[in-house]
């Protein structure tokens, strides 16, 4: 027969051998009113074993007596290793009387389950012999009563008990930075949740909260800084799913909702017993709303969003790693929509997500197996018409699709961190086909590579490109490194020191993408850089919208006063160039000129005397 619940209204005695004093004073007994919250009288849940139903009541009866009120028990022993899985007990108290072997056959195999093995068991027991005693301890019995039991003796070791296992339990599942749930606590929470779902027809949840671009603050302000909104936003996400009316607010093991963090910027927390599919939606919503309010760290005002991914059980999967992988999937996908958004899993973004993991194993395979080419797109000096640079552009052949796009694979090795060696292969690459083209006698214009913002943070970047330049025997004046506007400007003091490092190698320097992010122009002046390239979506319709032109020619006006060249990217018709040539751009690129060629078509281009002429009207550059 099994129970949990509330103790019966009932004192009494256990029967000869193992009494407990029903006229003993509980206060006097144990004051434990300054033990820590997770070992309290009214929270710890105490499992009772005893083949005797009624000393079960009576045991049960004088602990409520004096303050605990959360019980399971059995008189089955054979049922006691399954009530353990399913009510996750603080404490054992095991008595089974005469029938030793049982009770070891309990503990042995508790020590065989990963989670119960840490749940303490108090062995009451009448045998007094050290060999009895100690083959129990050996089996991870961790304390003994005597019977006949002391009251105040049990009430002493049982606080104790639950103390300890409060302390360790701090140490083994919390956060230490947060005080939050752990990884560890977490999956086990988790575990007992679904199948308390598979049991009773629930549904659950689990959302997956990741913070968006928590790295920049981190790497801008400092690890401490970025530890201390960490705890910040553990206290706004306790604080809005403890308010939330969305949920049951109960401390009952089934409907109570488990916040964690699960390492580095990303949380998780467990919904169990949805009223509907709804009410996940409108917790994430609350997320969202409460990370985004600023921040005061240390002085500083800081604004965070974040993303939330969020999976269902049993919809999504009835297993632990499948659902964790769901919300991660989902939190992912909502990322790449953007920032301050939630996502439902769904079988298309899992479809989605199998096809970027493939891929991504094959571009791995694709910087081994040589399938990667550089392609070259020709920039034109708008005063002479000359071809005076390109920009070397990776394409991935692969062997079954062809021509992979660029849009597709590269934001892949950006997420999975193959950007670094892709863009070192990209720099050998473009510089081993400078040293073939000088060695074939080809004038060459000056050719440019992008630089991942990834790559730039790396501190040996400076030593890398010199180390390729050596190796592959170029001038480094006919490089020109590419670094967008936000890499360099993220940590603008820091990026000095590495921008007067790349520029010793000699080579150019050039800002991407210029006007899409936030520079200062005290930084600005400041850096060793030789040109300014305006991001194609301000050339878009910059003939016809007055936005862009206003913009361009700002750019324009302000890059020359500060001793820059100018380049257009995505100059694709005759009326972008022709405003462009008014208002004294240097340099263009753009489908207007040529696409990107192979190696071998661009080097047809090249002429021994001089660098080519392209085909120009000269009404087209009529100032």
């Amino acid at each position: 027969m099994t129970r949990s619940g509330e103790a019966m209204e009932q004192t009494g005695t256990l029967g000869p051998g193992r009494a407990v004093n029903q006229h003993a004073t509980p206060e006097l007994l144990v004051d434990d009113a300054d033990q820590p919250a997770t070992a309290s009288k009214a929270t710890a849940k105490i499992m009772l074993v005893d083949e005797e139903e009624l000393n079960i009541e009576i045991l049960q009866a004088f602990l409520q007596e004096v303050g605990y009120a959360n019980f399971v028990s059995t008189s089955e022993p054979r049922e006691a290793i399954d009530l353990m899985t399913n009510e996750r007990p603080d404490v054992v108290l095991l008595d089974l009387g005469q029938s030793q072997v049982c009770a070891f056959d309990i503990v042995s195999r508790m020590q065989q389950d990963s989670v119960l093995k840490h749940v303490p068991v108090i062995m009451l027991t009448a045998a007094a012999d050290a060999s009895t005693k100690l083959a129990a301890l050996k089996l991870g019995v961790t304390d003994f009563l005597a019977k006949p039991v002391d009251p105040s003796e049990l009430l002493l070791r049982l606080r104790n008990t639950l103390t300890a296992k409060a302390y360790l339990d701090q140490l083994a599942y919390c956060d230490t930075l947060t005080g939050l749930a752990n990884r560890e606590r977490f999956h086990d929470r988790l575990d007992w949740t679904i199948r308390f779902s598979r049991r009773y027809g629930t549904t659950g949840a689990v959302l997956q909260i990741g913070l968006d671009r928590f790295m920049q603050v981190n790497d801008a302000l400092g690890p401490g800084v970025g530890d201390r909104l960490l705890r910040a936003v553990a206290m706004r996400l306790e604080r809005s799913l403890r308010d939330s009316d969305v949920l049951a607010h109960t401390a009952s093991d089934a409907t109570s909702t488990v916040l964690s963090r699960i390492g580095g910027d990303e949380f998780t927390v467990l919904l169990p017993a949805l009223a509907t599919v709804a009410g996940a939606g409108e917790v994430a919503q609350r997320v969202l709303d409460i990370v985004a309010a600023p921040f005061n760290i240390a002085g500083i005002e800081l604004f965070v969003t974040c993303c939330v991914g969020i999976a269902l059980f049993p919809a999504d999967g009835t297993a632990r790693d499948t659902v964790l992988k769901a919300a991660s999937i989902a939190m992912r996908h909502a990322k790449s929509e953007g920032r301050n958004r939630f996502r439902f899993f769904s079988k298309t973004l899992n479809a989605r997500s199998l096809h970027r993991l493939s891929l991504e194993g094959q571009l791995r395979k694709a910087l081994e197996r040589d399938e990667l080419e550089l392609f070259y797109q020709p920039k034109v000096e708008l005063e002479s018409a000359r071809l005076v640079g390109a920009e070397a552009l990776v394409r991935w052949r692969h062997p079954e699709r062809g021509l992979v796009s660029p849009g597709e694979f590269i934001a892949l090795a950006e997420e999975s961190g193959l950007i670094i060696p892709l863009g070192s292969w990209v720099l050998r690459a473009a510089c081993s086909q400078i040293r073939e083209w000088r060695d074939a006698g080809h004038k060459l214009p000056r050719i440019s590579v992008n630089v991942s913002s990834h790559q730039f943070k790396q501190r040996d970047l400076p030593r890398h490109v010199q180390s390729v330049i050596s190796e592959t025997r170029i001038n480094g004046e006919g490089l020109c490194l590419e670094l967008t506007e936000s890499a360099v400007m993220e940590q603008a003091h820091e990026s000095i020191q590495t921008l007067d490092e790349l520029k010793s190698s000699g080579v150019a320097l050039s800002i991407d993408d210029f006007g899409t992010g936030h520079s200062s122009l005290s930084y600005l002046k400041r850096f060793p850089i030789d040109e300014l390239k305006i991001d194609r979506s301000f050339v878009i319709d910059v003939d016809r919208d007055e936005d862009n032109a206003a913009i361009v020619t700002a750019v324009v006006a302000m890059a020359h006063s500060l001793g820059f060249r100018v380049v257009a990217e995505g100059v694709e018709t005759i009326e972008q160039l022709r405003f462009l040539a008014r208002k004294g751009c240097d340099e263009c690129q753009g489908f207007l000129f040529g696409r990107p060629l192979p190696a071998a078509e661009f080097g047809a281009l090249l002429g021994r005397e001089g660098l080519p002429v392209l085909p120009m009207r000269s009404t087209v550059l009529a100032r």
